[in-house]
């Protein structure tokens, strides 16, 4: 996974081809790109209806730490007070559904969205909650903390089946995840983030960055000032030498591809498609400035940049931002003092970030083939607590979808009177995972093998028609 160093956000809870390059150096001026290179592999899906195949590339926002479903897209009005809030419910372009009030911008493009509000994975664990959302299958076991990846939660990722099935385009992967890692206290990434079991080929670059920095690039993607075209093309040579040298061992499978990988981070180097991906300076000023001056919003713009290049998915998580100090309820895990961080820190960055999204692919001619994401790995509890916050809660909780093969303005699903319970329409994550491939064009009936031979369907979940073209 491509890895440009940066701070991730915390939660409450024999011989190798790189070793040549390493020692050769090359690393220095981006070709442990290599590593991160897969194979295409071709896509294993068919389909006749209107919704199938839709979406072109999807953006999945990931909010990590629990978005709450009653200031969200869930609000209770009439509920008490405990269960409320301090927020009121507003209206939308869509009749009869509601909003929270910090949701203004997005209120006015409801007519976009479809809503579940009756998501449910009834598990209360950042990591193993997020791990079923992230895959579609269940941590095992459930309400785990700070699990760890590998085996048996060794599911591959949304992301990496988008990668294996339908392959790299445009000298780009075909799945990146920016612009960090989501990890829980201390320092443990959450399992379901990459290939698992379909190994490290279809791993999703990760791209560890902040877009809102001054100047920003990436430097795996750029040559250094000394180091010319002439000079890449003598490491060309370099690494052919190495080449020659291992063709006098007995070469592995392993080695073989690396060969093909090592190629293709050379052609990215020399190419410009993943260069102008990341060239800012090509956007209109006004259009950063709509998505907000934030690392969560310019990430946002970069991931509809890497689309237009070529990209099928790109994961968004939210970051911690510069101006996110709080050490008891970071990023969207708020277990104290709800609505004072979600006036300061979270609603008004996410409103602005995601409504700009919507409105851009939509000038853009690509909202139609572009599926769009919203989701966490649970809600949070009815009650509000002694601090004033709201926590875990797995039981209901709501996503929202728009763009490729969606039906804009519908609700699917429905939580009980204090939001704390599917009521009717539940639906749990395998189902959104189906979804999204059924709108790439992916059967979910398809299926691929592990190492060890075995088959496996790349979804157990149905597609949720009603909210479909």
């Amino acid at each position: 996974m491509l890895r440009i160093e940066g701070s991730s956000c915390r939660l409450c809870d024999g011989l190798t081809r790189r070793d040549w390059l390493q020692v050769g150096g090359l690393a220095a001026f981006g070709l442990s790109l290599p590593q991160l290179l897969a194979r295409p592999s071709p896509a294993q899906a068919s389909g006749g209806d209107r919704s199938f195949g839709q979406a072109n590339a999807c953006i999945l926002i990931f909010l990590m730490g629990g978005p709450p479903q009653h200031e969200t897209w869930d609000p209770k009005p009439e509920a008490p007070a405990e269960i409320r809030g301090e927020l009121r419910a507003i209206s939308t372009t869509v009749p009869g559904l509601q909003v929270g009030e910090l949701m203004p911008q997005l209120a006015q493009r409801a007519h976009l969205c479809a809503v579940l509000r009756a998501m449910s994975t009834n598990d209360n664990a950042h990591s193993a909650s997020g791990y079923w959302m992230l895959t579609g299958y269940p941590h095992q076991p459930m309400n785990q903390e700070s699990a760890k990846p590998g085996p048996p939660n060794n599911w591959p990722c949304v992301g990496a089946v988008v990668r294996k099935f339908l392959g790299d385009r445009h000298g780009l992967p075909a799945a990146v995840t920016l612009p960090e890692r989501i990890i829980n206290n201390p320092n443990i990434p959450w399992p379901g983030q990459d290939a698992g079991f379909l190994g490290r080929s279809a791993d999703p670059w990760l791209l560890v960055c902040d877009p809102s920095a001054a100047n920003f690039q990436i430097p795996e993607l750029s040559l250094p000032p000394e180091l010319p075209p002439l000079r890449l093309q003598q490491r060309v040579g370099l690494l052919q030498q190495v080449n020659q040298h291992l063709d006098g061992v007995e070469r592995t499978g392993m080695l073989a591809q690396y060969d093909h990988v090592t190629q293709k981070a050379f052609d990215l180097l020399r190419g410009t498609a993943a260069r102008r991906a990341f060239d800012f300076e090509q956007e209109p000023p006004s259009v950063r400035a709509r998505y907000g001056p934030h690392k969560f919003g310019q990430s946002l713009l970069l991931a509809r940049r890497l689309i237009e290049a070529g990209v099928r998915l790109v994961q968004v998580n939210w970051p911690r931002e510069p101006n996110d100090t709080s050490s008891n309820a970071p990023v969207w895990d708020t277990h104290a003092k709800n609505t004072e961080r979600l006036k300061t820190a979270l609603m008004p960055p996410m409103d602005q970030a995601c409504s700009a999204l919507l409105d851009d692919l939509q000038s853009r001619g690509l909202l139609d083939e572009t599926l769009v994401v919203w989701m966490g790995e649970f809600g949070r509890t009815p009650k509000i607590n002694r601090q004033a916050g709201r926590d875990h809660w797995g039981h209901v909780f709501s996503v929202a979808l728009a763009g490729g093969g969606v039906r804009g303005g519908v609700v699917y699903g429905s939580s009980d009177r204090i939001g704390a319970y599917p009521k009717e329409g539940r639906v749990q994550p395998q189902d959104l995972t189906a979804t999204i491939f059924h709108c790439l064009g992916l059967d979910p009936h398809s299926e691929f093998r592990d190492a060890q031979g075995r088959t496996f369907a790349i979804s157990r979940g149905q597609v949720i028609r009603p909210i479909l073209l």
